[in-house]
Formats: C-alpha cells, structure tokens, sequence
C-alpha cells in the first residue's frame, strides 16, 4: 500500500480562489473590503517569511493588508496601544499579533486586548469558549486547515474514530473541538498517554501535533488510515543542510491510506483559512451572512 498524498498547496488554492470571488461579490454587493492587520515585533526570521506569505495571500484575495513591523525594543504598553487602535478602526476587520513575541511582552495579555471579532487566530477565551461550546467562533486557522483537508477525502467524518496526538491550545484542543463538532469520536493523547502506539492504532483520523521530528512510526498507524501530520521541525540532512520533517514518519506513506506532507499539507491551508476567517470576521461586524465557501 502507498498512501495518496493531499497537495495541500493544491486545496489551499482552491480555497483562495473562493474566497477571493466571495470577496468580490461582497465588495459589489455592499461596498466592503475586508481588511487585515498583522503586527510583527522584532525580527524573528520565519515570522517575516510567515507574514510575508499572509500579507501576499491578503492583496490576492483582493483584501486589504494592514502590516505592522515593530523593533524587538517595543513595550508591551505600545504594541497594547496599537491593538487598541486597530480595534478601534473600522477598516480592519481581522488583527494578528504574531507570536512568538519578546520576552518583555506577556502573549496571553497581547492576545485577550484584541477584539475577539476581529480575532482571525481564534486564540481570544472568548473564541475558545465559544468552539468549546458549540457557539459560532473563529477559530484557529491550522485546526480548521486538518479538517478540512480531511473533508477533502472524506464526505462526512460522523462516526469516525480521530485521535489527536498534542493537547497545545494552538492545534490540539481546537483540532479536537473541531472534529466534535464534525460528530466524530476523539481522543486526546499525549506524553503522557500510556501505550501510545496503540491508541493512534484505533484511529481513522490521526491529526499528529507533537512538535517531535517523525515520532510517529508506521507501526502506530492503522491500515488506511487519513494521517494529517502537522509538525514542522527542522532537522539535519545530507551534506549538513537542514531539511523539514513532519511529526510522522516518512515511511508511513506504507500503511497509511492518506497523508499530508510537509512541507506543502497543512501550512498552505493555515494561511487560506486565516483569508477565510478574515472574510468571515468581516461579514460578522456587518451583520452580512457568511460566504458560502
């Protein structure tokens, strides 16, 4: 068996596509733009690159970009102030501080000042009570990228067993909620979990967000399973040039019935769903229906 590979790349331009069009028909419709505003302190070399991708992403989808680019010196009561200000501008309908911020800087207090309407991370309590409820959010883009690659291979996830290896805030509780809402059965494993080979064996669905390079082996995936690996971690390669790996081994392309590659599965999607969430945000502050995409 070799698993069919999703071109992540692929999916995310189709998404953007929609959106863009959406975008379109909501500028002729009703006269608006949306618009997004990412803040970057200091010079954290795969932010810049990251933000770079998300600012082209937005002018593509015929959105406005705000960018923001702040010295690594800046006080936490400054960028505080900033967010205050693009809360405050109707023009913006997403902001996105990107983490990780300079230790002089307390994240969970960057993060709870923005508008939780205009929270395109979905990382706001507010966002992440509501998902946890049931209630209308935005939410995290890369969780909402793995569902939706998985809806790319399959139908309907109801019934499914998924299991999530990683409990982060930022990928695996959300990621979880997000295949309860799909009526899948989800478990949550860990570090900590005992035999954890065994549990990722029940799964339909394995989302792996461990942040360990190729942990998962392909002894821990059932036959046909949908692996979407979410890991992105620099290792050494030949020559002693760095090479990206996933959280999952290359060789589970033998026993796995679909997997996501990295690079090139789950980050193109994070940042088409990041457009999306800003389109959605958008809509929301307008009391417009949200796009169907």
């Amino acid at each position: 068996m070799t698993a069919r590979i999703i071109d992540g790349k692929a999916e995310a331009a189709v998404l953007r596509g929609k959106i863009a069009a959406a975008v379109a028909q909501l500028k002729a419709a009703h006269g608006v733009t949306p618009g997004l505003a990412v803040v970057l302190v200091g010079q954290n070399p795969a932010s810049e690159v990251y933000v770079k991708s998300k600012s082209k992403a937005v002018v593509e989808a015929g959105m406005r970009p705000f960018d923001h680019k702040l010295p690594e010196t800046t006080s936490e009561t400054d960028l505080l102030a900033l967010i205050a200000k693009l809360n405050a501008d109707s023009a913006v309908n997403g902001v996105l501080v990107q983490l990780p911020l300079p230790p002089q800087i307390d994240s969970a207090k960057v993060i709870a000042a923005i508008d939780p309407n205009k929270d395109v991370d979905g990382f706001h309590p507010v966002n992440v009570g509501r998902l946890s409820s049931g209630l209308p959010s935005l939410v995290p883009c890369t969780p909402f990228g793995c569902v939706l690659l998985a809806k790319t291979v399959h139908s309907s996830l109801a019934g499914m067993e998924a299991v999530v290896v990683g409990r982060s805030n930022i990928v695996g509780k959300p990621v979880a909620q997000l295949l309860l809402a799909e009526n899948a059965t989800v478990t949550i494993a860990h570090s900590r979990t005992k035999d954890l080979p065994s549990v990722c064996r029940r799964a339909d669905i394995l989302v792996a967000a461990i942040g360990k390079p190729e942990m998962v082996q392909p002894d821990w995936i059932k036959p046909g399973a949908t692996v979407i690996d979410v890991g992105i971690n620099r290792v050494a390669g030949e020559g002693g040039k760095s090479k990206i790996v996933g959280d999952v081994s290359a060789n589970a392309a033998q026993v796995a019935g679909v997997l996501t590659p990295v690079p090139g599965g789950v980050g193109p999607m994070t940042i088409a769903c990041l457009i999306l969430n800003t389109l959605r945000a958008a809509c929301m502050q307008r009391g417009l229906p949200e796009p169907k995409i």
